[in-house]
């Protein structure tokens, strides 16, 4: 296996806040560390028209470690605002933010992101930057292609691969560079059915096969939620509801239904 890029530096971890140690609760005899952690988040921008224009109003959310999350709510409530915040791409107007490092924010997009012409050089890309012998980074990559059920492309022309494919090449190349967190953008949006599922599973696993791997998922698919440990509800720029997968798709469908029933009488 070779890899010709190995020289070249990657871009495609965003992380340019500090590393940061977890923060630790102890409840009783546990303790519990996050991965992830926004306090009193508010990010607001400025218009011809207006002054401040309120995205994110005082949000905060913790992830454990080693968990699948998910990040829910309607159209423009700030989720993908949120996640860019966590990422580093965006700065808060106030709050304070812990993520562990180093983490990687997979866009919704594939093609933003998967750059070189073969899987096995794609997912190594990012390699070059760490003092790996040839043999090291042979071994991250096959680890890497492994954990998202992509072993047997690994010679395989990235053109040829489905959106959902070039999606867990993506994935792959942060878990190459020992990514502690994913921060993942609606990565199902543009894809069939099964490629959704692909992708989606392909999380999932990388998170049970290490217990160092954190994921959030942003996400408007209900159906999603199986798959999640927790997940975290917005509505209005405001965190709504944060707990457990089931009661957070129970709490939705309620407020569906109450506003479906509202519409109709």
């Amino acid at each position: 296996m070779n890899f010709p890029y190995l020289t070249s530096f990657s871009e495609r971890v965003v992380a340019p806040l500090h590393a940061t140690v977890p923060t630790t609760i102890i409840r009783g005899n546990k303790a519990e560390s996050f991965a992830i952690e926004g306090r009193n988040l508010r990010f607001s921008f400025t218009t011809r028209q207006t002054q401040d224009v309120p995205v994110l109003r005082d949000c905060s959310i913790r992830i454990p470690c080693g968990q699948f999350w998910m990040l829910l709510g309607p159209n423009g409530c700030g989720k993908s605002t949120l996640l860019k915040i966590l990422a580093g791409l965006l700065t808060p107007t106030s709050g304070t933010v812990n993520v562990n490092e180093p983490k990687s924010f997979v866009f919704q997009n594939p093609d933003h992101q998967v750059v070189l012409p073969t899987v096995d050089a794609d997912v190594a890309f990012g390699l070059g930057k760490i003092n790996l012998t040839h043999d090291e980074v042979r071994s991250r990559v096959s680890r890497a292609l492994r954990a998202v059920g992509l072993t047997d492309y690994m010679k395989r022309s990235v053109q040829t691969l489905s959106g959902g494919q070039k999606q867990r090449v993506a994935i792959a190349g942060a878990l190459a560079e020992a990514c502690k967190v994913l921060l993942l953008d609606e990565l199902t949006t543009f894809l069939d059915e099964t490629d959704q599922v692909g992708v989606i599973k392909a999380v999932r696993n990388s998170v049970d096969t290490s217990a160092e791997v954190t994921a959030l998922w942003v996400t408007h698919r209900l159906e999603e939620l199986e798959y999640a440990d927790g997940a975290i509800y917005m509505e209005d720029g405001k965190v709504v509801m944060h707990g457990d997968a089931a009661s957070i798709r129970s709490f939705i469908e309620a407020r569906q239904s109450a506003y479906i029933n509202q519409i109709n009488s």
